[in-house]
């Protein structure tokens, strides 16, 4: 019977081009469509022996072939990546601001290759993408939404808004300093527990029951703004939404015939599965071309007042005409930021999240690019490095953090180049891209509607992805069911209260306040603390909780003949200068001459569940 389970998955990671890790309990079935059970129902599989990567994780491929895989990834994590500046517009008061939004796509983009590169070089060491995070973007628009960050009402009229008014420039960018602090501060979390080794610990009291609600609740929390963009022209935005689902789902296996050239074969056709590699570029690609036909010949109406107005493609200007050639983001470029201390509890919340989704992230990766399994100080540094990632993403001021893409670990699947050469290339394209202002400024011209039909499904995808990490834990257990149901329940009903009722929470503490507000209109929060807690003490066995199944998960066999020193000692012969030292076994994340345990979480060493 072939594992429907592992089949959804790679449906949901390799074809969707959602920006979310919401597999870290799939750590050993993404990607394994070849896999099946016969007659066992423990979840254990047979991988195909020929599944194997064309080049391994050390392998350096030609030149070409680096850049042409390379932009590949950066078109696989475009629609991720460029839908979180734009949903943070709407809190930033943003939405008439064009050149300040594609100053912020620029910025995300630069900060994310340059995370790429230091994470690919000093961190885990695997061909592994970072980019911005879904799990920061909750608790951002929560700290927004209070009441002293809600963005005046005139800012939400167009024909009151002037771009270049010191007024309007202090009202966003006040509000995006805030953030900045905020990001930087909780990073240091991040940072501490990486470096140090305490993710291993953290890891022995978080399951599936606790990761299922967070990241579930990401996607359902965001569904107004889903909404909102899509019902700005229901046509069009559906239209969006089919295409991408033809893309991404049925005609995911067409292999498109592109020129190719090599000394070999000179100019020829190679077939690939363009529409399985960039379904949501596609998708948003045509529904804008409608929209600008639909513009050109005046279909659309002119009226502000009229539906489907902001369905035109000229709303927005001449930002392109307006936006300079180059432009090279820097820390600090929106003023210095400010702490909030509701905002750094808030995005801790988000941070905790993102760690456990990585380590998911690192096994797989290891495993699909033929890697040994990561050792404990390649995890440590790994999680050590996407804090300092979040660290600079905040100074640099792209308004969200950094993470491990999940869909660009399942491109590994699919390409079977596992170089992170690759990978390397791809983050020096991002940077590239990012100093030419005028890309950012193309892609604020994206109609509303296509922006909503591009979130119904990359927030639908997020939800349902939460959902599948349960497949590791025993759901015919009424235990289970209870603080699974009760978790999202809560999750979604406490957060709407609180918008509703903001100033409800008087202490008499202003600062506590905050906090407490913040945590309780943050959805994730909500949920994956009850989770956390009642997973906790409610009484239940490891297999019940899905505890067993995820360490199995981890040790799924990578059929890696590299030498695990090979792959994960830091380069630039530091890691021979250190081995001399003794103190370098005190040092959570620095490798160490005597041998590594294989198939460890962080520090802590998975156990082989009984078959």
């Amino acid at each position: 019977m072939v594992n429907l389970s592992c089949v959804l998955d790679v449906k949901i990671l390799c074809t969707c081009n959602v920006a979310v890790n919401v597999s870290s309990f799939q750590s050993g079935t993404v990607l394994e469509e070849h896999e099946e059970t016969d007659g066992d129902h423990s979840g254990s599989s047979v991988e195909d022996p020929t599944d194997k990567p064309i080049y391994f994780v050390t392998d350096v491929p030609p030149w070409y072939l680096c850049i042409i895989l390379g932009a590949q990834h950066y078109l696989t994590a475009f629609g991720g990546i460029i839908s979180i500046p734009l949903v943070l517009s709407q809190g930033l008061c943003l939405q008439h601001d064009s050149l300040s939004q594609s100053q912020l796509i620029s910025t995300i983009f630069f900060v994310s290759g340059l995370c790429t590169l230091l994470q690919v070089t000093f961190g885990v060491r695997l061909p592994i993408l970072q980019g911005g995070t879904f799990t920061l973007l909750a608790p951002s628009m929560a700290m927004l939404s209070m009441p002293e960050w809600q963005c005046p009402a005139w800012t939400q009229n167009a024909s009151l808004v002037n771009t270049s008014s010191p007024v309007f420039i202090e009202v966003w960018q006040s509000r995006m300093r805030a953030l900045q602090g905020s990001i930087m501060v909780g990073s240091l979390f991040q940072v501490l527990v990486g470096f140090s080794g305490l993710i291993g610990l953290l890891m022995r009291f978080i399951g599936p029951l606790t990761i299922s609600p967070t990241i579930s609740l990401i996607g359902l929390s965001l569904y107004d703004s889903a909404g909102r963009n899509a019902g700005t022209h229901w046509g069009i935005s559906t239209l969006t939404i089919v295409l991408i689902v033809l893309f991404s789902q049925y005609l995911r296996n067409i292999r498109v015939p592109l020129p190719t050239y090599s000394k070999t074969k000179k100019l020829h056709t190679t077939r690939i599965n363009l529409f399985q590699i960039i379904p949501v570029l596609l998708g948003i690609t045509v529904s804008w071309l409608v929209c600008y036909l639909l513009t050109i010949y005046d279909v659309l109406p002119s009226d502000p007042n009229q539906y489907g107005y902001l369905a035109r493609t000229d709303l927005k200007g001449d930002v392109v005409g307006q936006a300079s050639w180059f432009t090279v983001p820097y820390p600090g470029q929106w003023g210095v930021p400010t702490v909030s201390l509701a905002g750094v509890i808030g995005i801790l919340a988000g941070i905790i999240s993102s760690m456990i989704e990585s380590v998911g992230d690192y096994h797989t990766c290891a495993r699909l690019s033929g890697a040994p399994p990561p050792p404990k100080h390649a995890i440590n540094r790994g999680i050590g490095m996407e804090g300092l990632g979040c660290l600079l993403a905040g100074a640099w001021g792209t308004g969200n953090g950094t993470t491990s893409f999940s869909e660009n670990v399942g491109a590994l699947g699919i390409t079977k180049v596992g170089s992170r050469t690759v990978i390397l290339t791809s983050g020096f394209l991002m940077i590239l891209m990012s100093v030419f202002g005028k890309i950012g400024a193309i892609f604020t011209t994206i109609p509303s509607p296509v922006i909503g039909g591009m979130f119904m499904v990359m927030f639908g995808v997020i939800s349902a992805s939460g959902i599948s990490n349960l497949q590791h834990a025993d759901m015919n257990s009424s235990r289970n069911i209870f603080i699974f149901g009760f978790s999202m329940f809560a999750g979604l009903v406490i957060p709407n209260w609180m918008l509703k009722n903001p100033d409800i929470i008087t202490t008499g503490v202003m600062e506590l306040d905050q906090v407490v507000t913040v945590l309780l209109t943050t959805s994730m929060f909500v949920g994956g603390f009850i989770g956390f807690l009642f997973d906790n003490t409610i009484p239940g066995t490891s297999r019940e909780r899905g505890i067993l199944a995820w360490n199995k998960a981890h040790l799924t066999d990578s059929n890696s003949t590299l030498d695990s020193d090979e792959v994960y000692n830091l380069p630039f012969g530091i890691t021979s200068r250190l081995s001399s030292s003794s103190w370098v076994r005190y040092v959570p994340f620095c490798p160490r001459k005597t041998s590594i345990a294989q198939g460890s979480v962080g520090g802590v060493q998975s156990q082989q569940p009984p078959s």
